[in-house]
């Protein structure tokens, strides 16, 4: 059963239900705005990741939207209607929070992807730790179309692509398609409009199976070796998988795998 945020209502730019398995799903609901990042959407975005990460239940996020496009990034008629340095600071850093929240979800995150990702949208994909698009999503970071080099959007798209692959799209504000976002590493899986639910359902299943701890870890210990070198990230490993396995889950796996019987995990 999937219910409703208490304060979810109708015309709320951002949707949130949590079903009984503990798997969150936001929805981008501004649809004929093509859901922009604007402020408002942001701060909504903040409030309800916040809501979120202090769920203990909580198993899985995913990111959805309604209408014909994902997210088109950031208001541009709001930021030009505030020519200000500080304004401008302001809300890249809020962008920014929304984003570095997800990361530190110690649940995955997961984009459903059914249309164009553009911009702050297309950080918005890379930024979550797996996507599924629909065959007709559409990516690119095109703010370098209006004179602006798409600076932000290019920390999580460098970190799920290689650099020039990357630096060709945040130059020439090209577009690429699902098909190729997935050739270059942006989402996991590309399947028919129809048939995307059923793909994210899919990946949600498979999360669900494993035991919440050792997800929580793993991804904690994933992003941060990341930004090491190799002997720093290695000792941060080592140390994760001692911790890992002193847990009772992974007691109880192991003991499972031995006696070739499926593991007794309270979910």
């Amino acid at each position: 059963m999937t219910t409703p945020s208490p304060d979810s209502h109708a015309d709320a730019p951002l949707h949130h239900q949590r079903d009984a398995r503990g798997v969150h799903t936001l929805t981008l609901n501004q649809p004929k705005a093509f859901n922009v990042l604007s402020q408002a959407m942001l701060a909504e975005l903040q409030r309800q990741i916040d809501l979120i990460a202090a769920d203990e239940g909580a198993r899985v996020l995913v990111i959805a939207a309604e209408g014909k496009a994902f997210c088109a990034g950031h208001d541009l008629k709001q930021m030009k209607a505030h020519p200000q340095l500080d304004y401008y600071q302001a809300l890249f850093a809020q962008c920014s929070r929304a984003m570095l929240s997800l990361l530190k979800l110690p649940i995955p995150v997961i984009a459903r992807v059914q249309g164009l990702a553009t911009a702050a949208g297309c950080q918005l994909v890379a930024q979550c730790d797996l996507a599924v698009a629909a065959q007709e999503a559409r990516f690119g970071v095109n703010g370098i179309d209006v004179g602006l080099f798409c600076a932000t959007p290019s920390v999580p798209l460098v970190r799920n692509m290689q650099p020039k692959q990357a630096m060709e799209m945040l130059l020439t504000g090209g577009f690429i398609s699902a098909d190729e976002a997935r050739a270059r590493g942006l989402v996991n899986r590309v399947v028919p409009a129809a048939e995307l639910d059923v793909a994210v359902d899919d990946l949600v299943a498979a999360i669900l199976s494993k035991p919440r701890e050792a997800i929580a870890s793993g991804k904690e210990m994933f992003y941060r070796q990341r930004e090491l070198g190799i002997e720093a990230a290695y000792q941060l490993a080592g140390q994760s998988m001692a911790c890992n396995m002193m847990l009772d889950v992974a007691q109880e796996g192991v003991q499972a795998f031995m006696e070739k019987r499926a593991p007794s995990w309270r979910q």
